[in-house]
């Protein structure tokens, strides 16, 4: 019995080195094994994540719209203007510009600067802070007027529906953006667009309503109109 277990010993002892090896071989592809699991895992994450990055992507961007004001503005004139000056000459630009919202407000400005977009902003402001009001009867004006400025006058009709603005230049100008949709008119004197502009503000400034003219007479509407 002692020789068979000395025999046996001596086989393990031979065959300890192929065993080492074979554990050896076995640890190695268990480590490989799962090196190719966590591979398979990122990979798997990496395609997970692809959409929604596209998704991301694809996102709109809400844009909003800025909101339109009511007062509209129209270049009558711009001029070049030099002065004479102790150097030499100074040259600058004069705009002039109508301003109103088409509900019965209307002003004009005039402004100087070395830039003509200087010019119409500030000339914009100043017509901004010379509006006036003017009263509309039936989309015309309640009665004829003359206006004058300097060397030149504008004589204003009222009109029957359907006849439309019978204007031209700065007056067309003043009248269409006061709101009034039919009037006649006519330029006399002075063809300056400065002059026809305050001529023609000069006479929306001084138009009355029937009912003031009734309140000032002591009459009633129906007396009035007879």
């Amino acid at each position: 019995m002692s020789e068979e277990i000395k025999d046996t010993n001596e086989a393990v002892e031979n065959n300890a080195p192929e065993v080492e090896e074979t554990v050896e071989a076995v640890e190695e592809t268990v480590e490989t094994k799962a090196e190719a699991e966590n591979t398979a895992e990122e990979n798997a994450e990496v395609t997970t994540l692809k959409p929604q990055r596209k998704q991301s992507r694809r996102r709109k961007i809400e844009t909003v719209e800025p909101v339109e004001s009511e007062w509209k503005e129209q270049v009558v004139q711009i001029r070049r203007v030099t002065k004479v000056v102790k150097g030499g000459k100074k040259l600058s630009f004069r705009a002039i510009v109508i301003v109103g919202n088409k509900k019965g407000q209307v002003g004009m400005g005039v402004a100087k600067a070395s830039e003509v977009i200087v010019a119409i902003q500030k000339a914009i402001a100043d017509g901004r802070k010379n509006l006036i009001t003017v009263p509309i009867f039936k989309t015309t004006i309640p009665h004829m007027i003359t206006g004058r400025s300097g060397a030149g006058n504008v004589v204003l009709k009222p009109a029957s529906q359907g006849t439309g603005v019978i204007a031209g230049g700065a007056v067309r100008a003043v009248l269409e953006l006061c709101g009034i949709e039919n009037i006649l008119s006519k330029s006399l004197g002075s063809k300056s667009p400065l002059n026809a502009a305050n001529a023609t503000l000069n006479a929306l400034k001084e138009l009355r309503t029937f009912k003031d003219v009734a309140a000032q007479r002591g009459i009633s509407m129906k007396q009035l109109l007879g």
